[in-house]
This record gives C-alpha cells, structure tokens and sequence, in this order.
C-alpha cells in the first residue's frame, strides 16, 4: 500500500512510536492497564489546566460522536431544554442528536461563515426561560471556522445555564481555558490534536454539573454519569475498552508533553495554517473564512476560476505525490478543505503547496 500523509482535520498523521504501541495486546483486566486509564484521565486534566477537585474526565468507547451523543442525552433531562448553536455539519448534528434522542431543543442557525453571535445567544435565553443548557462547536471543521466561545461562555453563565462545547477538533491544538470560559462539558477524541488514533472520545467534565447527569441517560451503553462511576473506582471501562487505542493515546500525551504541551503544538498548527494560507493565496486560490475567524485546524479553499478544474483529479494527483486532502463539506460553494494537524511540519506544507503549484500548471 502507497504510504501517505493526511491533511485532514483527524483521523490524522501520527508518530511511528505511536502507531508501535498497538503491537502489544493488553487484557482490560489487568492493574497496569487499568492504571494507564487512570494516568490518562490525570493528565488530561493537566492538559485542560483545571483542578481535579472541580473537574474529571470520563472516556468513552467510540468516536467523538458517541462522546457528543453521551453528553447530550446524560445531561439533559426530560423537564430540561437545549439550545444548539450551530454554523456547520457538526452544530447540525449536534442538533440531531437532541432531536432524535426526545430532548426539547431549539436551534440557533448562523452562515457557514459566520460564527454564532454571543448577543443573539443572550437574547436567545432571556426569550426563552425554559432554556437549560447550551451547545456549540469550537472548530467547527465543516469550514474551518473557530467559533467565540468565550463570548457565548459569558452570556450563557450569566444566565445559570450548562455550557456544553464539543472541543473535538480544538482540544490539545488552542489554548482553552476551560474554567474561565466556564465550560461544563468539553468533548474531544482520541485521533484528534493530541494525535492518537480513533477509538474512544474524552469528556472533561465539571463535577457538579455531571452529578445532575444521574438517571438521566435513556442509553445503556452511552450513560455518561454510570461511565464515570465504574472507571472512577479504579480505571476499569465498564464495556470492552480500546486497549490498544489507549495504549497509543498515553504515547501520544507523552509526545505532546516532550513537545512543550499545548502552547508549543499551537504555535505548530499556527505556523503551518499560515504558510498554507499564504502560499495558497499566491496561487489565487482564496479562503472560505476571513482572517478574523479562520481557525488553526483546517482551511476550506474555493476552488479555482477555471472551467477545467475537477476535485477528484486534483486528489488522486495529490495523493499519488504523497498527501490526502479533503473535499468541501459547504452547501453553498465549491470548495475543497486541507488540515495541517497532526503530524505535520512546515516542509509538509511547503511540499504540498508545491504539488499544487504543478497541478494548478498543467491541469487548470
């Protein structure tokens, strides 16, 4: 199989010393497995900067959308009521999960290339009283936009409500600072910018508001608060867990760490977002999402003015010279979107950019 590097916003690029640690088989039974569990819950709460007399963390089995769906119906009760903010795929399915899974919703649309606005937010909520909790996207990867979260943080805690955040393609990339913000559940998963590989979510979660979250879950599999409760004895996943997930997630935490944590995987992402941007840009290919609100993450890029341009041969031209990229996930325009997570230098993006330079050449 021809190897190649993927600029997408996860599963993404990860080490070769993470990819080893799946070649051990390890039995969930086992004291040093479960400890492992329990070292990962630690630091993640190190990485969030919070402290475990207010906060801990809950793994879950599956993607980040399992994580989401686990929040969503453990937290909210019959009597309560959600309010999803959403401006891409991801709000929407957030929305959808509410939707199918019984719970009272009401749904704050914006623009794909708009993030939702703290004051609609505000008014949103003195609207409707019957409101109880609030959703949202941090990197909403659909464009790549960074939605404000500590502006929507700070009306919704002015309002005594629970602020959930699906974190999943921000967590271990940008800085967050979750207490201030006043996050109550921040959701993220394992292939994500800590840079494992796909197999479990994590929830960073306030105590108190995960407390309420008991007898509220209409899921066996997906009760966030029963979760909690078995791994918090001892490190033991109440189902069959992903061991060797998990062993390849405590390798890249390690990583991340040597690398200078969070800050230091920021600047990375940073720098390689903004060598793509400008070498895209003197290409004439320009960005979906203005300067303000383009997140670190992933770039949706329109495509090209010209009539000759097709997507699907510009991939396999890409991929064959050794990257994977994404197509558009906008409704309203003919884009194509590239990550830099992951793995992922500035020669990764200069050689990419090269390729285009070639492909926009010969073909465009």
């Amino acid at each position: 199989m021809k190897e190649y590097k993927l600029l997408t916003p996860g599963p993404l690029t990860t080490t070769e010393t993470v990819k080893k640690e799946m070649m051990f088989d390890h039995c969930t039974w086992d004291e040093d497995y479960k400890a492992i569990t329990q070292n990962i819950r630690k630091e993640l709460l190190e990485l969030a900067n919070v402290d475990e007399e207010e906060y801990t963390v809950v793994l879950m089995q599956g993607s980040g959308t399992f994580g989401v769906e686990s929040v969503v119906t453990s937290s909210v009760g019959p009597e309560e009521k959600i309010l999803v903010c959403s401006n891409g795929a991801y709000g929407e399915r957030m929305a959808q999960i509410a939707r199918q899974a019984g719970k009272n919703l009401v749904v704050y649309n914006e623009d794909y290339d708009k993030v939702p606005n703290a004051e609609k937010v505000k008014a949103i909520l003195e609207e409707d009283a019957a409101i109880t909790h609030v959703g949202m996207i941090h990197s909403e990867t659909t464009s790549g936009i960074l939605n404000d979260i500590e502006s929507v943080g700070k009306v919704v805690k002015e309002a005594g409500k629970t602020f959930i955040v699906d974190g999943m393609s921000s967590f271990g990339g940008v800085e967050i600072d979750i207490k201030g913000i006043g996050i109550d559940f921040i959701i993220s998963s394992a292939n994500k910018c800590v840079q494992g590989v796909p197999g479990f979510s994590y929830i960073i979660c306030k105590k108190d508001a995960l407390m309420k979250c008991k007898g509220k879950c209409r899921s066996v599999s997906l009760d966030l608060y029963d979760q909690w409760v078995t791994m918090n004895k001892d490190g033991k996943w109440r189902f069959t867990s992903p061991t060797h997930v998990v062993l390849a997630f405590s390798k890249a935490l390690e990583e991340l760490k040597a690398e200078g944590g969070i800050p230091a995987r920021a600047k990375r992402y940073r720098e390689n977002n903004k060598r793509l941007i400008e070498r895209m840009g003197a290409m004439g290919i320009r960005t979906y999402i203005d300067d303000t609100h383009q997140g670190p993450i992933i770039t949706t890029f329109f495509y090209p003015e010209s009539s000759k341009f097709c997507f699907e041969e510009m991939y396999e031209y890409v991929k064959e010279r050794g990257y994977a990229i994404y197509p558009g996930k906008v409704t309203d325009a003919d884009t194509f979107r590239i990550g830099n997570i992951g793995e992922i230098y500035l020669e990764d993006i200069d050689k990419v950019c090269d390729i285009f330079e070639e492909f926009f050449k010969t073909h465009c």
